[in-house]
């Protein structure tokens, strides 16, 4: 009988806590309040499928010769990026005409030569001190051994445009006096593909720092549709966002609920996913320093690391979609009354 009642009171305790934290989980969801709704999509619907298309014609191009890390191609590649910003007239966090963050070539292990981050920025105008930082790679894999170029379309080169049509779309919000209230770095980063170091050497060096930034929003692939999502592509993967911020994730969760209506899959989000996805993009540099993050991404095709990815394969209408969703999760992130808390710090859930 004893047996029976202190198990019987152990499963009330099991209960009563699952209950509470059910109850926290709640009220975390309700305190989410989206803000400028019609301000929101209007500037996200300029972000377009012509203009994705142009961009990302330009960029996976022969010309960049697949954008091997520290090569000429690389190299021209950053002066595309560099050149957009500065004819946008969108800043640089320096101050000045520079938009790299150079990466000597005794950071890299594999006698790379050396290379650059290029990055711009867009000052907050209420608190500009709090960072949300937009990534995604440029690099890719240059020529191959029998003279093919990798373009690199969408890995990728679909990331790399979305963040200058964002950039763009939030210049026209900053035109119009509505731009946002906390800073955003919109972060193109070199060296993935040889090991994440762009975003490593960022991370050990950063511009603006990182007990500033709030949030890494990480966009690696977004331009196409995997073998699993054939009949159903409005989808795309979202990797870490519950991982150390149970506010983004559920954010995010009501962003696309409100404006884009998207598939989100997590199913690469498991502690036990055997293709490792959390720890292979440049997110995870940030995700170590406990900075929330969000790593989008559209899986895996046969043209992955082959010179077959070609920006006429990319799905422009689809890659506008998820553009669309992560520029309106920015927009919510940098412009909410309340700076986004990681889970420790989080009042709600203590």
């Amino acid at each position: 009988m004893k047996t029976l009642l202190s198990l019987t009171f152990f499963s009330l305790l099991g209960t009563c806590a699952s209950e509470k934290y059910s109850t926290k989980i709640k009220n975390l969801k309700n305190s989410i309040k989206l803000i400028d709704s019609t301000k929101v999509m209007t500037y996200a619907n300029t972000i377009t499928p012509e203009e994705l298309s142009t961009l990302l014609f330009a960029f996976a191009s022969e010309e960049f010769e697949g954008r091997k890390v520290g090569e000429e191609g690389q190299k021209l590649a950053a002066k595309y990026l560099k050149d957009y910003y500065k004819d946008l007239g969108i800043a640089s966090p320096f101050g000045n005409n520079n938009y790299y963050q150079t990466i000597p070539s005794s950071f890299f292990s594999n006698n790379a030569k050396s290379s650059e981050n290029v990055l711009a920025y867009i000052e907050g105008s209420e608190k500009p001190d709090e960072l949300i930082i937009v990534s995604a790679h440029f690099d890719h894999l240059g020529i191959t051994e029998n003279g093919d170029i990798n373009y690199g379309a969408d890995d990728d080169g679909s990331g790399t445009v979305a963040i200058m049509e964002m950039a763009e779309a939030f210049l026209m919000a900053k035109n119009d006096g509505f731009g946002p209230k906390r800073s955003i770095l919109f972060l193109h980063l070199t060296a993935e593909e040889i090991g994440k170091l762009g975003s490593a050497y960022y991370t050990t060096y950063p511009v603006i720092p990182l007990e500033n930034t709030i949030a890494n929003l990480n966009i690696d692939m977004i331009g196409r549709v995997d073998s699993m999502h054939k009949d159903h592509p409005n989808y795309v993967y979202l990797i870490g966002s519950d991982r150390l911020s149970k506010e983004l994730h559920y954010t995010s969760e009501k962003v696309n609920a409100a404006y884009c209506n998207l598939d989100l899959d997590y199913r690469f989000n498991t502690e036990d996913d055997q293709n490792h996805y959390y720890t292979r993009s440049d997110h995870y540099n940030f995700a170590k320093h406990g900075i929330p993050v969000i790593f989008y991404f559209n899986g895996e095709h046969e043209d992955y690391h082959m010179p077959g990815d070609t920006p006429d394969k990319i799905e422009y209408n689809l890659l506008k979609r998820r553009a669309q969703l992560i520029f309106a999760t920015i927009w919510q992130l940098a412009n909410q009354p309340h700076k986004l808390a990681p889970d420790e710090h989080h009042e709600l859930l203590k």
